[in-house]
């Protein structure tokens, strides 16, 4: 029986509220462990994650069924749930309204995903891909 395939990988990127540097190495595994699952709830599998303290980057293999949107929207919401109901901040934590979110297709996933991998080291050496780190400038 023939069945539909589809390989839907998006890179998503997002800032915390203001670039505010609120991702702290202590729980910076933690909350992506919680956006994992988050995506990994919503049928979509995560490639990679990473970031720097006010940004994240995630690259995911989506389905057909779900808009980029309805998956950044339970993302961003369960991460910043996390943050404000179990991790104690001395400032409320949110993310941005906006997002950036490029597809790509699947002979390009090593390169994101090592551009992922390798975020903080990007920022520190200001050796940024333009094409890669949507709101480096502040957008």
């Amino acid at each position: 029986m023939r069945r539909p395939c589809t390989i839907i990988y998006v890179h998503l990127v997002w800032s915390t509220w203001d670039r505010y540097p609120l991702i702290h190495p202590d729980w910076e595994a933690k909350l992506y462990a919680v956006m994992k699952a988050e995506c990994r709830g919503t049928g979509s599998v995560p490639v990679a994650i990473g970031g720097t303290a006010d940004h994240v980057h995630m690259l995911v293999d989506m389905p057909p069924t779900l808009t980029v949107a309805d998956l950044v929207k339970q993302i961003k919401g369960a991460s910043s749930h996390l943050v404000n109901h179990e991790l104690s901040l001395a400032r409320n934590f949110k993310w941005q309204g906006a997002y950036g979110a490029f597809s790509l297709g699947k002979s390009d996933v090593p390169l994101v995903v090592d551009y992922i991998a390798r975020q903080k080291e990007h920022h520190r050496d200001n050796t940024l891909d333009p094409d890669l780190e949507w709101g480096a400038d502040g957008d």
